[in-house]
């Protein structure tokens, strides 16, 4: 007769525990991961090359878990994942706010490389502002010159000679749009510029003085005696300084 009532009334209470563990599954909240498992998940994505999804697990992993030891590599990870997704803008404030944070830290030359690496590919034509090559170069100079030793020292410093030469091509194109409207003067200025400001670019540099001679001189023509009068002492002794 125990026997009997036994079997139902066993089954029943498996029933009830499986019920509660599937009403657990469904309406308690899942448990939370921990900051490594996030850590891992994020350098899984990036391995499948899922840099959205790996962005995703890094900021969760900073926002949750602030003062892990794992947050400090997720920081630089989270660089990365915009970076390698072309998202250099992004890329560039994630790895600025790891080196506002962590100015000392043994990554900073890397990071402050990638920050010039992110500017430099911001850039995109010469008819736009030149602000992130401007940033690239900074950034650039810095790694050169406090991390001389750096295994980032002298890409930085490539990268350095590239950023001032485009900076130099942008002055050209300024100039020359000048020249082509007839506007001699500005053209004038511009070409000077470039002389004066990149001797280490002599292919520009001499292609600008001889565009700033002609460039002065028909913007003598628009001027009148008085005004050529002042600036011709100075233009044959800058023309002489150049020669």
């Amino acid at each position: 007769m125990r026997n009997r009532f036994f079997v139902p009334a066993l089954f029943l209470l498996l029933l009830a525990f499986q019920g509660c563990a599937l009403i657990d599954y469904y309406f308690l909240p899942k448990p939370e991961d921990t900051a490594q498992e996030l850590y891992e998940a994020g350098m899984d994505a990036m391995q499948e090359k899922h840099y959205g999804d790996a962005a995703e697990y890094f900021t969760k992993l900073k926002d949750q878990f602030p003062f892990s030891p794992f947050t400090l590599k997720a920081e630089v990870a989270l660089g990365d994942a915009y970076f390698l997704n072309e998202k250099y803008s992004e890329a560039v404030n994630a790895y600025k706010e790891f080196e506002s944070l962590h100015p000392r830290h043994q990554d900073t030359p890397y990071v402050l490389f990638q920050i010039g690496l992110s500017n430099y590919n911001l850039f995109k034509s010469f008819d736009r502002r030149m602000s992130p090559i401007e940033e690239a170069l900074e950034y650039f100079q810095r790694v050169r010159e406090t991390y001389p030793n750096s295994k980032y020292a002298k890409s930085a410093a490539d990268y350095a000679v590239q950023c001032r030469r485009k900076l130099a091509e942008h002055e050209l194109f300024v100039a020359d749009f000048f020249w082509r409207t007839d506007q001699f003067g500005p053209a004038w200025n511009r070409y000077r510029f470039v002389v004066e400001n990149f001797q280490d670019q002599p292919d520009l540099r001499d292609y600008a003085r001889r565009r700033a001679e002609y460039a002065y001189y028909e913007y003598q023509k628009t001027l009148t005696k008085e005004e050529r009068e002042r600036i011709e002492g100075g233009w044959k002794q800058w023309l002489k300084k150049w020669l």
